[in-house]
C-alpha cells in the first residue's frame, strides 16, 4: 500500500492513511506529503468526510470489512477499491513489466527497477521491498516503463495485464487461499493469458510443464532457452557467470550478490531489461553494483562481535536457499560481512498457522543446516490457532532427525534476544528469518550486553 501511497502523492493527488505504529515507512510518506493518522477508528473518516474531497478508500485484502474506517466509509457511500484495482490501473496507463511467482518477487522487481535506473530509463516502481537505490519501495518515475511486483497470495494478480509478464517459478504456498498446487497453477496460468509477453524461469518444473512462455531463462543450461547465466564461479560474496542470448555467448558478469536463487533472480531482470531493448553492456555495468532490496540478507550491523543480519524467508524453500547462502559465506570465509562468520545460528520465526502446519517437516529440514537454532513464537498474521502447531512443535520436527542442531523455543521476542545473549558467541552468523516481527530482534539486542568482549576482528558496525 505504501507504494501505491507515495506514487500517487508524486502525481500530485491528496493521499492519506492511518498507522498507530511509528515507522521509517510512516516518516517517509509524511515528508512527501501523505497526511497519516495515529487511530483506525470512524474519527479519520469523519475528518476527511469534512474536508470537501471526494475521497476513493484503498484497502488491501489485509483489511477485514469489520475495520471500522473501511465500514465508516461505506456508510458513508464512497467508492472502494482493492489495492490489486489501483495498481491495475496504473499497469494499464503504460508498459508495464509484472514479475510473479512463489519466490523472488521482491528481489527480480527490485533488481529490474535498479538495472532500468542506472541504465537511464527512469521507470515507475510499485515493490514490496525497499529498493536500495531508492530507499522506498515506490516512485514516480518519468520513463516509459513501469515495474511491478504482482503479488499471487491472494489471486488478485489476475487483474494484471502489463506488456511482460516475469515469473520467477511456482511452488505451493498459502494454504489459506490454494488448496493445492493445481490452483496456484491456475491462477498464474490466468495471469500469464493477460500478459502480451511472458518470460519465465526454465529450471523450474512447474513451469516448464503446465505454462507458455515466449520466452525462458537457466542458470543451468543455454540450449532451447533465450536467456541464460552458467555460473562460472560461485562465491560467499559473489558470483561470476557467462551470460547467453539464443544459445551464444554475450558475455560474462560479475554479480555482488551470492548464492544460485540470486543468480536467477538476477538472469531474469537483466533479460526483461534486455527484452525492453536495453543494451547489454549498459545493464553488465550496472550488474556490478546491484544490491537486494530491504529485508533480502539485510546486514543490520554487529553486535557484541555477532553479524546479525534479517531476512524475509518464509517458505522452507527460501529459508533453505538462504542458509545455504550463508553455509557459503562461513565455510568460504568470503562474505559481504565486516568479518568473517564463524557459526551460522538460525532464528526463525514461523509465520501463520496455516502454512507452519501444512510445511512442518519441510521447515524442520530445510533448519537442520544450521549449527544452532533459535525459533521466535509463531506469528498468526490473523489466522486463528489450530491444535498442535507452534514453534515448539517445530523444535521436536526439527529433533526428530538422528543429527540434528540444537534448538531453542523462545516464548516472546524478548525471550528470544535473551537466549541470543546466552547461547551466542563472537564470529556467529545470527540470520533472523521471517515475515512477521522477528525484524525487531536488532533494536532489542541494542539494550543488551554479554560479559564477552568482540574481538579486533569484529568491530562494532552499523549497517
Amino acid at each position: 500500500m505504501s507504494a501505491l501511497a507515495l506514487i500517487l502523492a508524486d502525481r500530485g493527488y491528496p493521499v492519506s492513511g492511518s498507522d498507530p505504529r511509528e515507522s521509517p515507512m510512516r516518516s517517509h510518506l509524511e515528508t512527501v506529503g501523505v497526511r497519516v493518522f495515529s487511530r483506525q477508528d470512524e474519527s479519520t473518516v469523519a475528518q476527511l468526510d469534512s474536508s470537501g474531497l471526494n475521497p476513493l478508500v484503498v484497502c488491501s485484502t489485509a483489511i477485514p470489512e469489520s475495520n471500522p474506517e473501511l465500514k465508516a466509509a461505506r456508510t458513508r457511500g464512497w467508492p472502494v477499491l482493492h489495492r490489486s484495482d489501483l495498481l491495475a490501473a496504473l499497469i494499464d496507463q503504460q508498459p508495464a513489466i509484472a514479475v510473479a511467482g512463489s519466490h523472488g518477487k521482491t528481489t527480480t522487481s527490485t533488481l529490474i527497477t535498479e538495472l532500468l535506473l542506472a541504465a537511464g530509463e527512469d521507470p515507475t516502481a510499485v515493490i514490496g521491498g525497499v529498493v536500495p537505490s531508492l530507499g522506498r519501495n515506490g516512485r514516480c518515475g518519468q520513463g516509459r516503463l513501469l515495474v511491478a511486483e504482482a503479488d499471487e497470495s491472494d489471486g488478485t494478480l489476475v487483474k494484471f495485464a502489463p506488456e511482460l509478464g516475469v515469473i520467477t517459478n511456482l511452488e505451493l504456498d498459502h494454504t489459506d487461499h490454494y488448496h493445492d498446487l493445481d490452483a496456484l497453477v491456475a491462477t498464474v496460468s490466468r495471469f500469464a493469458g493477460n500478459c502480451r509477453s511472458v518470460l519465465a524461469n526454465h529450471d523450474c518444473a512447474v513451469l516448464r510443464r503446465h505454462l507458455r512462455a515466449q520466452s525462458w531463462w537457466s542458470v543451468e543450461h543455454a540450449d532451447g532457452v533465450a536467456f541464460a547465466a552458467l555460473p562460472v564461479h560461485l562465491d560467499g560474496d559473489h558470483t561470476i557467470a557467462e551470460f547467453y542470448e539464443s544459445g551464444e555467448p554475450v558475455g560474462r558478469l560479475r554479480l555482488p550478490l551470492p548464492g544460485r536463487h540470486n543468480l536467477s533472480n538476477s538472469t531474469a531482470a537483466l533479460a526483461a531489461c534486455r527484452m525492453q531493448g536495453v543494451p547489454f553492456e549498459r545493464l553488465r555495468e550496472a550488474m556490478a553494483t546491484l544490491r537486494s532490496p530491504g529485508r533480502r540478507f539485510d546486514l543490520r550491523g554487529t553486535w557484541q562481535g555477532r553479524f546479525v543480519v534479517d531476512d524475509y524467508a518464509h517458505h522452507p524453500s527460501e529459508v533453505a536457499a538462504t542458509l545455504a547462502m550463508a553455509r557459503l559465506m562461513v565455510e568460504s570465509g568470503n562474505s559481504p560481512l565486516p568479518g568473517r562468520p564463524e557459526r551460522l545460528v538460525a532464528l526463525f520465526q514461523p509465520h501463520r498457522y496455516s502454512r507452519t502446519q501444512d510445511f512442518m517437516e519441510a521447515f524442520a529440514e530445510a533448519l537442520r543446516a544450521a549449527d544452532l537454532v533459535l525459533l521466535a513464537p509463531l506469528y498468526a498474521a490473523g489466522e486463528e490457532p489450530r491444535p498442535g502447531i507452534s514453534s515448539a512443535a517445530l523444535a521436536s520436527a526439527i529433533e526428530a532427525a538422528p543429527h540434528h542442531p540444537d534448538v531453542h523455543v523462545a516464548g516472546s521476542l524478548d525471550q528470544l534476544a535473551d537466549q541470543v545473549v546466552a547461547v551466542s558467541r563472537p564470529g556467529d552468523l545470527l540470520l533472523a528469518m521471517g515475515a512477521g516481527n522477528v525484524n525487531s530482534l536488532w533494536g532489542l539486542l541494542q539494550t543488551r550486553t554479554t560479559d564477552e568482549h568482540p574481538g579486533s576482528d569484529h568491530p562494532p558496525v552499523a549497517a
